[in-house]
């Protein structure tokens, strides 16, 4: 593109405005005006004729669905963007690229008219016609609604999402790709960056499916359950072949012996997807196995979707707690680093845990647990019914209609919850149940988040935020009474769901779909 000029004065402003406070001068001021000329604009301006807007969409109605946004384009910038005298840009050709190779964002779509928007590029540059004007913005709307905003917002509440949508103008998004245009090839801070990490993993596992995969169902032989370090089997070679494969083995030696490399990599591969480690091939480690790389793949994309619905603006965040449902699994990070993870219990599938995220605004310490209606009705009052001393031997009381029970080292509570206002009457909290955590399988709550590390939390909270220490923690925690701790800085809070979580290496770990979401979504996105 011919804007080598426009840029460079564009940095210029941008540098005057950050180092000078002074009074602007003259010279500022046009540089000023250049800088907010029409990004879109080529060597030579060529009027379009928006009278011939109708007919396009009459011809390619499958595009009509972008009409508003085409039409505000072109009264924003009433002419050729994508054509200069000489043909398409260069820019047009870019995004032609990335909209012929939708697979590689884990969209499995394809264009509409794909051979007529095909056929304008492969045809080399030609003088600009309203048709091939408005097939490219055609285009590049696709392109901006399925790969960075995904599916519409109604459709994502209705799989269970209720995180905020960030909603872009990609109007304006055009102008700054215009003036930008290698964003549009790297990573985006408009998109949740785990999204980039999957979209590497997708790369890797589409490779495996290229060479084959594991199309072999790993199976003992007849009579075997397990098998043990030490021990011999034909399934140790294929269990052996499919680690390497993933990657959790540097080398196949093809050995039909359980050995200790073996061992260490089946330990790996528990460790990272939050399995209990065993010392023997299993199976349930052989149905781990055993899931076709097809189903990965899709797993993958699914994820990938769903990163396009969390707001961009976690990029950003100084200080956040996040929640992944699936791996049962909190995270507190603070300026980019991870202070604390701790195992989590969820919903269970009755009681399924919302997704959505709200602000951490206080800490109740030693709390009383108000025992929601539906328990009460559902759970106590019947138990009342048969025991009367059911309350006093449960620590509980009434309170006016309602039952809550006595703080104390049984509070179903425990003796900390973190609590972030919201509709869903969802929050986290300590619990005396600890067993609980130590399962594989954590979704036993009626939906709202308890966590194991719940006093390593509230220490790291209290103590960036006013300076506690553990003594005043746990002087807090034990007291007879609730006690309430305001933050002076709220917290973001996000409770997520993601099946698959890549790091930045593309290497990609599987959960399991507690709340069986998957499915649906990609039937809506492979239909």
């Amino acid at each position: 593109m011919k804007r080598p000029l426009l840029l460079t004065l564009f940095t210029v402003i941008t540098l005057l405005t950050v180092f000078s406070c002074k009074k602007k001068t003259e010279e500022e001021k046009e540089i000023e005006e250049i800088a907010r000329a029409d990004v879109h604009e080529h060597d030579n301006i060529i009027p379009i004729d928006t009278t011939k807007f109708d007919a396009f969409f009459q011809k390619y109605p499958d595009f009509k669905k972008f009409e508003g946004e085409i039409k505000k384009l072109y009264r924003k910038h009433d002419h050729y963007i994508w054509h200069d005298d000489k043909g398409l840009i260069e820019f047009a050709d870019v995004l032609h690229h990335l909209s012929s190779n939708l697979e590689e964002e884990g969209v499995k779509k394809n264009m509409p008219y794909k051979d007529s928007v095909d056929q304008l590029f492969f045809a080399g540059n030609s003088k600009p016609d309203t048709e091939s004007e408005l097939l490219v913005s055609s285009m590049y709307f696709y392109y901006a609604k399925n790969v960075l905003q995904g599916l519409d917002p109604s459709e994502s509440e209705a799989t269970g999402w209720y995180l905020p949508r960030d909603r872009v103008d990609y109007v304006s998004y055009l102008d700054t790709l215009m003036r930008k245009p290698e964003l549009i090839k790297k990573d985006r801070d408009e998109v949740f960056t785990q999204y980039y990490n999957l979209r590497k993993g997708l790369e890797k596992y589409r490779t495996i499916e290229k060479n084959g995969g594991w199309n072999t169902k790993i199976a003992f032989e007849d009579g075997v359950k397990s098998i043990k370090p030490g021990d011999s089997s034909v399934t140790v070679t294929e269990v052996r072949k499919r680690l390497f494969t993933e990657g959790y083995l540097k080398n196949d030696s093809g050995n039909k012996v359980f050995d200790d490399e073996l061992l260490t990599a089946i330990n790996r591969y528990e460790k990272v997807h939050y399995r209990n480690q065993s010392k023997a091939i299993t199976k349930d480690i052989l149905a781990e196995l055993n899931v076709p790389v097809e189903e990965r793949i899709k797993t993958i994309t699914v994820n990938m979707e769903r990163c396009r619905w969390v707001p961009s603006s976690i990029n950003s965040e100084k200080e956040y707690i996040a929640v992944n449902i699936p791996s049962y699994r909190l995270y507190y990070f603070r300026d980019k680093d991870t202070v604390l993870i701790s195992n989590v219990v969820v919903g269970k599938a009755l009681h399924k845990t919302v997704i959505f995220s709200g602000e951490m605004s206080y800490l109740a310490f030693s709390p009383y647990w108000n025992v929601p209606t539906s328990i009460l009705r559902n759970e106590i009052e019947p138990a009342i019914a048969k025991n009367p001393d059911y309350l006093a031997q449960h620590n509980m009381e009434w309170n006016g209609k309602s039952v809550r029970q006595k703080p104390g080292k049984n509070n179903s509570l425990g003796l900390v919850k973190f609590m972030f206002p919201n509709s869903n009457n969802i929050y986290l909290h300590d619990t005396p149940a600890k067993s609980l955590f130590s399962r594989e399988d954590r979704a036993f709550s009626h939906g709202c988040v308890r966590v194991q590390k719940a006093r390593e939390l509230a220490i790291a909270i209290t103590s960036k935020d006013g300076g506690w220490t553990e003594k005043q923690v746990d002087a807090a925690m034990h007291k007879s009474s609730e006690n309430i701790y305001r933050l002076k800085e709220k917290i973001p809070v996000f409770l997520t769901y993601f099946t698959a979580w890549a790091d930045k290496n593309g290497n990609v770990v599987f959960f399991d779909d507690v709340y069986k979401r998957d499915d649906r979504l990609a039937d809506m996105l492979y239909m």
